[in-house]
């Protein structure tokens, strides 16, 4: 399966904002064009969603982890049905 990589440099965020949940979490199944993290860019905030559906596998980046355009965030594994 594919791996969701970054659009951008910046700051990678499982959660849209402070105290609230993640998106998404280890072993949530995902369908094509959900939003599974957001990166931030000088207080500019993308949203970066999955292109498949399957199921996250493991997060290549911590919260917060500085990202660069290319680099891995998420691995998705195979779909559950």
């Amino acid at each position: 399966m594919p791996d969701i990589v970054s659009p951008l440099p910046g700051v990678f965020y499982r959660s849209p904002g402070p105290g609230k949940d993640p998106f998404v979490q280890v072993g949530d199944r995902v369908e094509p064009g959900q939003t599974v993290r957001i990166v931030e860019i000088m207080k500019q905030f993308t949203e970066v969603q999955s292109a498949v559906a399957g199921v996250i596998g493991t997060f290549a980046v911590e919260d917060a982890g500085m990202v660069n355009p290319g680099d891995v965030l998420v691995v998705i594994t195979e779909s559950k049905a």
